[in-house]
């Protein structure tokens, strides 16, 4: 009997080690998911995302400076202000971008939108979206889709100087056209509004004239007189 035991002894025991050193290398690997979980939970910890201030202006109900947080988009900035109003154009605006500390957002209103649009139109513009130059009116605007605008088969082939400016009462439609934003349907509604009007008393008084606002009004009104 005694021998007996001996001889299953001999391959019994090598077995049962095998199956105590599996057993064990398995807690082993089921265990170690927790701990890296943890190590992970304790990093996210330490490190919480950067304060931030932003700038956001135009048509948001609350402007102002907020706290948020380091890349947020610009539309958390928008939520932070109270919303858009209900004149408001987020047309050119990137809404998903990243905020960064002392970012600049201007949100305009759909007058100058509209307006902005027109005179892409009347200069025959094409507008192609890379990341080069700025088409918004501000170019502080740090929210603002960046565009490359290239003309294309536009009538302005000599630009006006102070020196020689240009008369809104004399001007020709070719010497109209080569004002900065002037393209052919205002020039002609410069002639149209001179003839019924009996010629213009002040060069402001262009701003009667629909499509014209006060920023197109800033391009060119150092090049014309009256």
């Amino acid at each position: 009997m005694k021998q007996k035991l001996l001889k299953y002894g001999k391959i019994i025991i090598p077995i049962i080690i095998v199956l105590v050193i599996i057993i064990m290398n398995f807690s082993k690997t089921e265990e170690e998911p927790e701990e890296i979980i943890e190590l992970t939970q304790e990093v996210e910890q330490e490190e919480p995302k950067k304060q931030i201030k932003i700038d956001i202006k135009g048509e948001v109900k609350k402007p102002g400076v907020y706290e948020l947080k380091e890349n947020d988009r610009v539309s958390d900035a928008i939520k932070a202000s109270g919303g858009l109003t209900e004149n408001a154009d987020t047309e050119l605006i990137n809404l998903s971008k990243n905020l960064k500390d002392e970012m600049v957002i201007i949100i305009y209103n759909k007058n100058k939108i509209e307006e902005l649009k027109q005179e892409l139109k009347e200069t025959k513009t094409v507008i192609e979206y890379i990341e080069k130059e700025c088409s918004c009116p501000d170019t502080i605007n740090e929210a603002c889709i960046k565009e490359n605008i290239s003309e294309k088969q536009t009538n302005k082939t000599q630009q006006p100087s102070k020196n020689n400016k240009i008369s809104l009462n004399t001007g020709t439609q070719e010497e109209l056209l080569t004002l900065p934003g002037i393209g052919e349907s205002k020039a002609q509604a410069i002639i149209k509004y001179r003839e019924e009007n009996g010629g213009f008393k002040t060069i402001e008084e262009i701003k009667n004239i629909s499509g014209i606002g006060e920023s197109t009004f800033e391009k060119f009104k150092d090049y014309i007189t009256v």
